[in-house]
């Protein structure tokens, strides 16, 4: 097998270790496209699950994968997309607890978990990592822009509603941005949403990596630090940059590969390739300046690369 379709990394994760990725959706399929994707705007916005691919043709990558004996810490359904828009995620998770022992985390938006069987499917899952940007209608299509059906306050009931019955572990996120969402009186509003779900952590993020529109900024780590107070919460706006792996043997197409579904800044694709024995790492990278498949964006001093 040149290239795996579904699996991808392991990659680094400032919340779960080393990743394993399993990408149930196709490319940017969501019901959000929010305004700090690092994945770009939504070219597929749906808001209806489907079977994109049959569970056991992701199984049957993940069995040949396991017989490279990879290091990883965690399974992350995730991918490049919503993965609760995958009709088939319950069946996955199944599958995926009786090939492996490690955790299996589910990265998600959070849309869908008014929805009984988006319940269901998640129960089974080891650790959800949902999001909770907004604190009411109108922040929520500004920072969200949701599929037009989605209401902000069904959203939300879903999540406190999940949150209540879930057994495994609810790590919840909040992306904060300059001059958005980020001033005391919405940092107020959402510490008294907090106290209405039930999770075992609350992460709180910054755009570390660029994202899709040029006027979200990203706080300082002293503004992230006061909110993380006031919330009770943990920053996690520092950047990770070991960890990626391909068993791809092309240098190219393992970097490929990984940005397909996560984004490399320089030094994240220069460890990369240290890690490969890659002697000419300089061409490598002057390559990619010149390659017409990639966005390179020039954000917080870092240079960015991600597919177009």
């Amino acid at each position: 097998m040149d290239e795996f379709k579904y699996v991808y990394g392991p990659v680094p994760s400032r919340r779960l270790g080393i990743s394993l990725g399993v990408s149930p959706i196709p490319k940017k399929t969501c019901n959000y496209s929010c305004i700090y994707c690092q994945l770009g705007r939504t070219t597929r916005m749906i808001n209806h699950r489907q079977l994109f691919y049959p569970v056991d043709n992701i199984i049957a990558e993940l069995k040949t994968f396991f017989q490279k004996n990879i290091n990883y810490d965690v399974i992350t359904i995730v991918g490049e997309g919503e993965p609760t828009l995958y009709s088939g995620l319950g069946q996955l998770i199944e599958k995926l607890h009786k090939i492996t022992n490690k955790p299996i985390a589910v990265i998600t938006n959070g849309s869908l978990l008014y929805d009984p069987d988006v319940q269901s499917d998640l129960m089974q899952s080891d650790i959800l990592l949902p999001t909770l940007d907004a604190y009411d209608e109108k922040s929520f299509k500004k920072i969200n822009r949701p599929y037009s059906s989605l209401n902000y306050y069904k959203v939300l009931n879903g999540l406190e509603d999940f949150s209540r019955k879930y057994k495994g572990q609810l790590w919840l996120e909040i992306m904060f941005m300059k001059g958005i969402n980020d001033d005391p009186n919405t940092i107020i509003k959402y510490s008294e949403i907090l106290k209405k779900i039930k999770y075992e952590k609350l992460y709180l993020n910054t755009p570390v990596r660029p994202p899709a529109e040029i006027d979200v900024s990203a706080l300082d780590h002293e503004k992230m630090d006061h909110i993380a107070e006031i919330l009770n919460g943990f920053s996690i706006d520092l950047l990770s940059s070991h960890g990626f792996y391909s068993e791809i043997k092309n240098d190219y197409e393992a970097f490929v590969s990984i940005i397909k579904r996560h984004p490399m800044n320089q030094f994240e694709i220069e460890e990369f390739l240290k890690s490969r024995g890659n002697s000419f790492p300089e061409k490598f990278m002057e390559n990619l300046e010149t390659d017409a498949s990639l966005a390179i964006i020039e954000y917080k001093g870092y240079r960015t690369y991600r597919l177009k």
